[in-house]
């Protein structure tokens, strides 16, 4: 039996992690490749209750927020990515435990939960075999924002936050990440992201290379 693959899309907001997703998603389709694709948080209460806190963050505290990704997540894998990985198919989700390290975590001295411990605390999720990190400077990101939404940021995309963010993302050394800078034309990012997939997927037990 093939063995799945888990590809996760991270960065920060305004990057287009959402649109390139669709795009490979569609990609692999044509290719022949079983592809499911999804997204964190999920519609889970968990995860209603996250998207709650876009527009009043400090409605809880910060180890209450994580708590709310953490619950969320352990649903997503056990009801989803597990089972469909374990399928063969090819899982792609929007955001995974490295946005909670960056969103969530600090550095030191800060208060709030250390990026370490947040990485230690997912260890009940699967590590994808691939990480598309999309790059983007937070200025552009922010400009995107308002550009594709018309509406205005919400607590977790604001400037200074997603500076923060970027920081931590930029520091992030796991194998399995590829950074792909995103200020590029749409075209030339998938591109850039499908080449990496296709070795990827060249190289992995059970698939076959995308033709």
């Amino acid at each position: 039996m093939n063995t799945g693959m888990l590809i996760a899309f991270e960065g920060i907001d305004g990057t287009g992690k959402s649109s390139q997703l669709k795009m490979l998603a569609g990609f692999l389709e044509e290719n022949g490749h079983q592809v499911v694709t999804t997204f964190e948080p999920t519609n889970s209460s968990y995860g209603l209750r996250i998207r709650e806190l876009y527009k009043n963050r400090s409605s809880c505290t910060p180890d209450e927020e994580l708590a709310l990704f953490l619950e969320d997540r352990r649903l997503h894998v056990r009801e989803l990515i597990e089972p469909e990985r374990a399928a063969g198919k090819i899982v792609l989700t929007d955001r995974y435990y490295y946005s909670t390290a960056a969103y969530q975590g600090t550095a030191a001295g800060e208060a709030g939960p250390d990026v370490e411990d947040i990485f230690a605390l997912n260890s009940f999720a699967p590590q994808p075999e691939l990480v598309i990190l999309l790059t983007m400077e937070p200025e552009l990101s922010i400009e995107r924002i308002r550009q594709g939404r018309g509406e205005e940021l919400n607590d977790f995309e604001q400037f200074e936050q997603l500076r923060q963010v970027a920081e931590r993302f930029a520091l992030f050394d796991d194998p399995c990440i590829c950074r792909i800078d995103a200020s590029r034309d749409m075209k030339q990012v998938q591109d850039a992201i499908r080449a990496v997939v296709e070795e990827k997927i060249s190289r992995f037990p059970g698939k076959s290379n995308v033709e």
